[in-house]
């Protein structure tokens, strides 16, 4: 028989809240911006590389998403591109930084009707100060027993974390979007993994559905999540 749950992970962006739609948004605000210098689909990329170099710089987030562009702005047009397209890229930035946060459906009843039973952990990557605001205005913080933000989710973390705040990984749920980081590495952890697609995820963060593992579940959103944890028990 499985052990019982004990406690359960939440990914952040793109699982409690809308997160991937306003870097899209931002990202054709500048394919448009260097439009003069060559297709959308090859700035589009040259911006995926640039990101993907700069995440050991940088990490995840969205300064570091600014910096990427900015990067990119300087190689597609060979180091002449405008200080004034240079202050666009900025202010996008801040933009994306002071969006108000939007809450997904089902995240607070879910929350709300698990906390006290369980364990809640809130384990997201990215920007420190960014993802403290977006907790603070979404109004979900005080349904977590804790709070993990962290450079990169990998097996080790899930380790670390669910023997720190539960008791071990075994007795753990991972609830998150991305197949990369949220599902695999916490099923490699011992634990288990529930993946909540969203319409729009990072091209970074996709891999292939765990099909087979007994630990892994899917489901269309959060509204399932309650009685799905009541089932495994």
């Amino acid at each position: 028989m499985p052990a019982k749950l004990t406690t359960i992970g939440f990914d952040a962006d793109d699982t409690l809240w809308q997160n991937e739609q306003f870097y899209r948004l931002t990202e054709e605000r500048f394919v448009s911006l260097l439009g003069a210098h060559g297709e959308a689909a090859e700035i589009s990329g040259r911006l995926l590389e640039a990101e993907k170099r700069n995440l050991g710089f940088y990490g995840f987030g969205i300064k570091g998403f600014t910096l990427s562009m900015i990067e990119t702005a300087i190689e597609v047009t060979r180091g002449e591109v405008s200080p004034a397209v240079i202050a666009e890229i900025l202010a996008a930035g801040r933009e994306m930084a002071a969006h108000p946060v939007e809450t997904l459906p089902h995240a607070a009843e879910t929350l709300a009707a698990l906390a006290g039973a369980y364990r809640l952990v809130l384990i997201t990557k990215g920007d420190l100060f960014d993802q403290e605001r977006k907790l603070a205005q979404s109004g979900l913080g005080d349904y977590f027993d804790a709070v993990e933000i962290v450079s990169d989710k990998t097996v080790a973390t899930y380790r670390r974390l669910f023997a720190r705040h539960g008791e071990g990984p075994e007795r753990a749920m991972m609830v998150g979007n991305s197949l990369k980081s949220d599902i695999v590495p916490a099923l490699v952890a011992g634990g288990w993994a529930t993946f909540v697609p969203h319409e729009l995820t990072w091209a970074f963060e996709h891999a292939e559905e765990p099909v087979g593992e007994a630990r892994f579940r899917k489901l269309v959103d959060l509204g399932g999540l309650v009685g799905l944890v009541r089932e495994i028990g």
